[in-house]
Formats: structure tokens, sequence, C-alpha cells
């Protein structure tokens, strides 16, 4: 059977796009799971930040307010980090969002059988179909984890500036925050390609004679 030349990455992105739109409410619900589960990221460490740049002035109402925040800081203490505690909870809740992005990636296989199935009929390439997914995952998780990040750096300077006073401001760590908003954005966004990766492989591999076969 004939194939169909590879298609242009602006004219896969224009189709992504339109499949987004057309399943507006599940990509919601998909990009909602990962919005939160950066944010939480973004949330613990934009506070780890906040409380560490104010560790490191050394000034004894610093580390007063600090103690009083609940900071464990000692004569030993060089630096204010994550605890294991708070790593393993950030850790649990991110295989939450991926497992969350697999189910829902699935489903809309499921939906898009014969979307599919008609796709590989006109000849489209596995890889064509496979491109498409994981332009929709990039796209999803881009905007998923971008406000995630705003959202947890938002929350982490009110919660910090409730906790420690206003202090915080005169060793606001500004760098620091936005390569953690950085690092949290990217993060998201490896998490929606890494959910969709088996999803995708699954649809660029489907047969075109079952998905069209498939009763909706």
């Amino acid at each position: 059977m004939e194939r169909l030349p590879p298609l242009p990455l602006s004219k896969s992105i224009e189709i992504a796009y339109k499949s987004i739109k057309v399943r507006f409410f599940r990509s919601l619900i998909t990009t909602t799971s990962l919005v939160l589960a950066v944010a939480f990221l973004c949330y613990i460490q934009v506070c780890n930040n906040l409380a560490n740049a104010l560790f490191l002035t050394g000034e004894p109402t610093a580390l007063q307010a600090l103690v009083k925040a609940g900071f464990d800081i000692t004569s030993q203490t060089t630096a204010i980090g994550e605890d294991a505690k708070q790593q393993w909870i950030v850790v649990l809740s991110l295989l939450v969002c991926v497992v969350g992005i697999v189910n829902a990636q699935l489903m809309a296989v499921t939906e898009r059988f014969r979307e599919i199935g008609t796709m590989k009929c006109l000849g489209a390439l596995d890889r064509v179909v496979l491109l498409l997914f994981l332009i929709e995952a990039a796209m999803q998780g881009f905007v998923g984890a971008t406000t995630g990040a705003l959202l947890g750096c938002v929350s982490g300077i009110l919660s910090s500036l409730s906790s420690l006073g206003t202090a915080l401001f005169d060793s606001f760590p500004l760098q620091t925050l936005l390569l953690t908003m950085l690092k949290a954005t990217l993060t998201g966004c490896l998490l929606s390609l890494v959910g969709v990766i088996y999803p995708a492989i699954k649809a660029a591999r489907m047969e075109p004679v079952e998905a069209m076969r498939v009763e909706q």
C-alpha cells in the first residue's frame, strides 16, 4: 500500500491542537492532574528556597523566625533543604500524576480507534500517529506545567510570607526561584511525555482493520 509522505511539523501541531480542542474537557482533566502535581513540587521547593535564603543571612531574628516556623535548625545546620518525608511525598505525587496521565491517554486511544484506523488506511505511517500523540502530550504538558509552576511559586511565597514575615524580602532569591520554576516546568513536561509513550506506541502499532472494526 502506498504510504503518504511525513506530515510537516506545522501541520502535525495543527492537527494535535484541533484534537485537544475537540476533547477539551478530557484534556482539561489530564492537564489539571499535572498542574496539581507540579504546583505541589514547586511549592515545596520555593518554601525551602526562601527559608534557606533567610537562613544564610545569619541574622538572629531570621534564625528565630525559622525556628518559630517549624524548621529544625542546630549548630550543625549549613543549609535548609527538603527532608526525606517531603521528598517521598513529592515523588509519590508525581508517580500518581504519571499513572493518571497514562490512564487518560489509554482511554483517549480507545475513543479514537476509528480515527486512527482511518489515518492508517489513508497511508499514515506509524511514526505520524506516534508524533501526533507526543505533540498533544507536549502541548498539554507545557500548559499544565507552566500553570502549576506559577501556582506553586505564588503559593510558596504567600505561605512563607505568612510564617516568616516581611524579613523574607530582605534576602529574596529571585534567580533561585526562577530556576526552581523552570525545573518544575521541565519536570512537568517530561512527566507528560513519559505518561503518553505507552499509549502512543499502542496507537501507532494498531492495525487499520482492527481499528476500523471496533464498535463505538
